[in-house]
């Protein structure tokens, strides 16, 4: 078993409400979760209207998939106008099994 999880710390510069910043980060992750899988949640910057910090997870028998599944996420974050990605950390997570 392979897992890894996606970081993406965001700016929403159009963003003037909590409101308005959580309709991107709604449609981010729900998307995400329906297309590609994996579980995703806002995980920082929750009082802050132009700044998300969004985590996204995946587990695979192969690393291979891991990493397809996460580009494929990585890539779809990135396609979306109204942010700006400000870093994108990925980490993998040890099986002792």
């Amino acid at each position: 078993m392979h897992c890894a999880a996606l970081e993406v710390d965001l700016h929403i510069g159009a963003s003037s409400s909590l409101k308005e910043k959580r309709a991107v980060v709604r449609h981010i992750v729900e998307t995400a979760r329906r297309r590609f899988g994996v579980s995703a949640s806002e995980i920082a910057h929750h009082d802050r209207w132009q700044r998300a910090g969004i985590g996204f997870a995946f587990v695979a028998p192969s690393a291979g998939r891991v990493e397809e599944v996460l580009d494929q996420v990585e890539r779809f974050v990135w396609s979306h106008p109204e942010v700006s990605v400000l870093s994108v950390e990925r980490r993998w997570l040890e099986s002792n099994a």
